[in-house]
């Protein structure tokens, strides 16, 4: 099976991280390689210097993508979770990457500001965090993104059924589930996040 990309983008809180995370641990479940690039790496490891002005998120969206590439090349599969805001820039990624798979989580701008446990949007609503997607600078829907999710409809069990019998019906992945214990790859991946975590390589846990 070749390697693949697949990129969930939408705006803070419209369920990216999760979606990806379960995303990824499924792949892994079907006895695949892959990793996962989350917003936390990859602005702890790779971008820590960067802001949040529109010529900065392309940076980082640019690295993804070619980081994604890369990972792909030598037979590794990427599971991104990046806002990713513009348009222009996620079809430079699809340009760059062969197996390129976006995933919309398709989310009203009220409903993920109902969802802010961290306050991040009423704080941009006050102009205390400036660029923030959503609010004080755009985010540009994906036109034509092969998978669409709408988590504020959808529970996250019929969303990853969506992405998963995509990702079959495609043969990105095999349809029959490897017999692995998905509780010891989730373990696994706790344990190396932690290790990540205590050697400020990220900031959070699994």
């Amino acid at each position: 099976m070749e390697a693949f990309t697949i990129w969930f983008t939408g705006l803070s809180g419209s369920g990216k991280s999760t979606l990806s995370r379960r995303t990824y641990l499924e792949i892994k479940r079907r006895g695949l390689k892959a990793e996962l690039l989350d917003g936390d790496i990859i602005r702890t490891n790779f971008s820590q210097e960067l802001g949040f002005t529109k010529r900065e998120r392309d940076i980082n969206v640019k690295r993804i993508g070619f980081l994604s590439w890369l990972l792909n090349k030598h037979g590794i599969i990427s599971v991104v979770a990046a806002i990713a805001p513009y348009e222009e820039t996620r079809q430079l990624n699809r340009k760059l990457i062969p197996n390129y798979i976006e995933v919309f989580c398709n989310c009203p701008l009220e409903v993920v500001e109902k969802r802010d446990v961290k306050g991040l949007y009423a704080k941009a609503r006050r102009g205390e965090i400036p660029n923030f997607t959503g609010i004080s600078d755009p985010y540009e829907p994906p036109k034509n993104p092969e998978i669409e999710v709408f988590t504020d409809k959808e529970t996250v069990e019929e969303s990853m059924q969506k992405i998963i019998s995509y990702l079959e019906e495609k043969g990105f992945i095999p349809a029959t589930e490897n017999n692995i214990d998905p509780t010891a790859i989730e373990e696994e991946e706790r344990l190396l996040r932690e290790h990540l975590r205590r050697l400020g390589f990220a900031k959070k846990s699994w």
